[in-house]
Order: C-alpha cells, then sequence, then structure tokens
C-alpha cells in the first residue's frame, strides 16, 4: 500500500485522494464535491451530519467510498437513497454518475433543509427529496415515485432494508448495501429469511485503494411480485379486510383491537390448553417457519406480521391468511421478540395408541409435563430412529409454542399417538423399560427388537411400585440424585441406537 499525498486540506489534496485511488474524475464533478465537503464542515456543528474530522478520512470514507460503487456494479435508475442523512451515498453517487435519478429519504427536518441547499449550491438535477422515512407500508406511486432500485450505507441490518422494501420493490429491482468486511452473518439471516423474496446477485470484497479500509458491497435482486393493496370495507367478524392482488385474490385481516375474535384465538393458543381445543399453534422463529411452510404447506393457515410486516411469500399467498396486527397486538404474540412473521398452523390430530399391534424398534412414552422436555425428547427421538411416540395423558401438548421452538419442524416429522396415563400404561406385546434414579445400570441392557421406553414426570419420577417392567437408571457421580429427564432419555435412546448399529 502506497503512502497518501501530504499537503494541507483543499481542493488538490481532495482531487490527489481521488486520482491515488484510481478515480480520475471532470473538473465539475471535483468542484461540486470540494463545494459539499465545504458545506458538511460548515453545517457540521449544528446538524452533527459526521463524526468524521480528518480530512482524509472524510474523503476516502464519505466520497471516494461511494464514489467507487459505480466502478464495481450497475447503478439502477431511479434508485433510493434509504436514511440518507447527510447526503450519503445519494448526492457522491449524482456527483460521479449525474445520469442516475436519485430520490433521497430522510426524516429529519433540518437534515432535509441542508439536503435542499446541498441540491441548489451544487445545481444537481434529477435529484428528489422524500421528506419522510421508508417504512414497509411506502407506495411510491402515491408521491408520483418509480423506484428500480434502492440503497443504504451504515443504516441497519439487511435483513430488516429488505423488509421494509418487500412491498414496493417490483421484479428485478436492486436493494444494494455498502457494508463492512465482517458483514456475513447479516447475509446469511438475509438469506435464511427472505429468499423467496430476494436472490443475492453480488457481494463483492474490495479495498479503498491504497488505504487500510476494506469495505464490501452487497446487492439483492427481487424475485417476486410484490403485494399491491387495495383497502375495502369488510363485514366479517375480523374488522376491516384488505383485498390484496396477487394472480387473484388473497385473504388479509387488519387487527386492531384485543377484542378481535381472531387476536382473542391467538392468545388462547398459546396456551396446551387452547391448542387442544382450537386444533391450532404458532410457529415462531424464521428458520421454523420456512421449514414448516416449505415441508408442510397444507398445515399452514395464517401469516401474522404486525402492521409493517413482510407479505407471506409470493407461492404461498393463495393459501394463506395474511394477519396483520398492530404493533401493540403483535408484540403480545411474539413470545420470544424475533419481530419476524409467525405462522399459524394446523395441529396434526393424533391416532390412539394401541397394544394389539407389535411394533418393532423402540416405542417412546412421553410423560412430561414442561412442553420445553417435551420438545427436546421429540427432536432427540427423531434423530434416533425411534418407531413411534406417544403423549401420555400427563404430557403438555407437543404443539405448544415452547415445544416447537424446541423441535422445529421435527415436531411434523415424527408419528405421535395419544396414548393412557402413566399409572395406566400396561403392554402386552412389548417389554417396558422405565427410567429412574433407582433402578439397574442401562448399559448392561441388551435391548429387545421391541420394546416400550417410558421415562417418569419432571419431580415425582416413575410409580415405581406399580410399574409394570423393569427399571433402568444411569449411574451418576457421588451427591448428583438426578439429571434432566430429557437429557436422561436421550442418553437411553443414544445407547440404544448405538447397539442397534453394532448389529
Amino acid at each position: 500500500m502506497k503512502s497518501r499525498s501530504s499537503g494541507q486540506p483543499g481542493i488538490d489534496a481532495m482531487i490527489r485522494l481521488f486520482e491515488e485511488s484510481g478515480l480520475k474524475l471532470s473538473d465539475q464533478a471535483y468542484h461540486r464535491f470540494w463545494t459539499y465537503h465545504r458545506l458538511i464542515r460548515t453545517r457540521n456543528a449544528e446538524l452533527d451530519l459526521t463524526r468524521i474530522r480528518r480530512f482524509e478520512e472524510m474523503v476516502l470514507k464519505h466520497y471516494v467510498d461511494c464514489a467507487l460503487i459505480p466502478t464495481l456494479i450497475k447503478i439502477p435508475s431511479p434508485m433510493l437513497d434509504i436514511g440518507t442523512g447527510a447526503g450519503f451515498p445519494g448526492i457522491p453517487l449524482k456527483i460521479v454518475h449525474p445520469q442516475t435519478e436519485i430520490v433521497l429519504s430522510e426524516g429529519r427536518r433540518k437534515r432535509l433543509d441542508f439536503l435542499n441547499e446541498c441540491i441548489k449550491l451544487l445545481s444537481l438535477s434529477g435529484v428528489t427529496v422524500y421528506p419522510h422515512k421508508i417504512s414497509s407500508g411506502f407506495d411510491p406511486s402515491v408521491s408520483g415515485l418509480e423506484i428500480r432500485g434502492v440503497i443504504t450505507r451504515a443504516l441497519e441490518s439487511i435483513e430488516k432494508t429488505l423488509m421494509r422494501t418487500a412491498r414496493f420493490l417490483s421484479p428485478g429491482a436492486q436493494a444494494i448495501f455498502m457494508k463492512g468486511p465482517s458483514c456475513q452473518p447479516e447475509i446469511d439471516s438475509a438469506i435464511d429469511l427472505m429468499d423467496h423474496e430476494y436472490g443475492l446477485s453480488e457481494d463483492i470484497s474490495y479495498s479503498i485503494p491504497n488505504s487500510p479500509h476494506r469495505r464490501r458491497l452487497v446487492v439483492f435482486t427481487r424475485k417476486s411480485v410484490p403485494c399491491r393493496i387495495f383497502y375495502s370495507t369488510s363485514k366479517n367478524a375480523d374488522n376491516q379486510a384488505i383485498n390484496q392482488v396477487y394472480g387473484g385474490d388473497v385473504r388479509v385481516k387488519e387487527i386492531c383491537s384485543r377484542e378481535n375474535p381472531s387476536f382473542k384465538t391467538f392468545l388462547q393458543i398459546l396456551t396446551g390448553r387452547g391448542v387442544r381445543k382450537k386444533g391450532l399453534t404458532l410457529i415462531s422463529g424464521p428458520r421454523h417457519v420456512k421449514e414448516i411452510l416449505e415441508d408442510f404447506a397444507p398445515c399452514c393457515t395464517g401469516w401474522l406480521t404486525h402492521e409493517r410486516g413482510i407479505p407471506p411469500p409470493a407461492e404461498k399467498r393463495k393459501e394463506l391468511i395474511w394477519y396483520r396486527l398492530s404493533k401493540e397486538l403483535f408484540n403480545q404474540i411474539d413470545l420470544y421478540g424475533t419481530g419476524h412473521p409467525i405462522l399459524l398452523v394446523k395441529a396434526p390430530l393424533f391416532g390412539e395408541w394401541s397394544d394389539e399391534k407389535k411394533v418393532p424398534g423402540c416405542t417412546l412414552f412421553i410423560p412430561f409435563q414442561d412442553p420445553a422436555n417435551v420438545g427436546a425428547v421429540i427432536r432427540t427421538a427423531a434423530a434416533f430412529g425411534v418407531s413411534q411416540v406417544v403423549i401420555l395423558k400427563e404430557a403438555a401438548h407437543p404443539f405448544h409454542h415452547k415445544s416447537i421452538r424446541v423441535a422445529g419442524s421435527t415436531i411434523f416429522r415424527v408419528a405421535l399417538l395419544k396414548g393412557p396415563s402413566l399409572g395406566d400404561l400396561r403392554s402386552s406385546e412389548m417389554p417396558l423399560f422405565g427410567l429412574s434414579p433407582r433402578g439397574e445400570d442401562v448399559a448392561g441392557l441388551e435391548f429387545p427388537h421391541s420394546f416400550g421406553l417410558v421415562p417418569g414426570i419432571e419431580g415425582p419420577g416413575l410409580p415405581e411400585d406399580a410399574f409394570p417392567g423393569r427399571i433402568l437408571s444411569i449411574p451418576m457421580e457421588r451427591g448428583i440424585d438426578s439429571m434432566n429427564a430429557a437429557t436422561a432419555t436421550g442418553i437411553v435412546l443414544y445407547l440404544w441406537h448405538a447397539g442397534r448399529r453394532r448389529f
């Protein structure tokens, strides 16, 4: 890396910094950058436009970095600069790429005055100032705007911006992100959540030439058609309906009242009793939502977001009701604070377990009353190839949201059956093995071809005097009298699975 040219701050020093970065601009462009720089310096104390004070740092990080973008990618036009602040990157891009139409979005009054002053002082044409923040409900057509791309710099995470723009960017439009070198987690998260709406089209690592400043330019391209919203009055009990058009009508319901019947149902199914009564459950977390929507679409009935949330994936819009809740109401449903869409799903009905049919392998009987333990042991059962899982009467509902948060989409991949209470459990077709801190060492057991595994309830354990089978235990260190019930069950399942693989 060459050392930078020294010199007093001035237009000549600024030009040298541009040229040493491989940028040779017109005299008009240089003079515009210098005028822009002086205006920022003049207004900075009052408006807090930038925290960077050193001349060279300002030129490289603010002006040169922005000016490099057209050398790396093709710039869409018209382009919306979201959260432009002092005009970065929109104004530098306009200076070096004057044919691009730029819309500068900024919600702060004083900075709006600054931006308008810049445009006038620099004699820039084809630049519009939009005096508001950009929300997910933004509709460019209302303001007479046409947007073919958006760009952000140091605004927010990639996925948040993609969520903002999902409602108005058309297929082929680009979302451009000027990022630092360590943004891979942001990219991964955005792909995981938004791949049905956007595709990653550019990921360019670069450095500002002859400087230590490493940067990354990330571009996502819109894939699906955004929802267009037409408000209409509905006689439905769920208040106002919105007619969403995507190759046909999509049912969408606005929920703003705690008395709304759908909202009451959502609150109700946050409990196991509610899941049993309504036959519905809620799925939270972007990965779980994505997997279940892709692999178990027939079970999915609703898509819950706050009022500015993203719409359902384009290919699912005809099957899902989009419930748009006020932010306050959505927060009551979003127990884990993800901020992401929540999926409303039909909880599958369980068949009845019968002792009349002998099933090879392991049948796991679950009595756990903590739904997180239920979810954990179901996930483990699937991993080790358990033949069937029987939910005993004492157990928490496996489709309780806490259970699903642990088990994820696995909860839909396991054969679940309803069984008797723990005290009434009997089998004439297969031996039953109970788990208790007081029993024979499980390590010495040779598992039969077909058997049932019965852990005890958290705390009370098994009714050992009445249990109709052998009691197994896992030896522990002195002073430790028990371990987590789901963990203990997982250990026994592993021993069975490992022994089965040896033969």
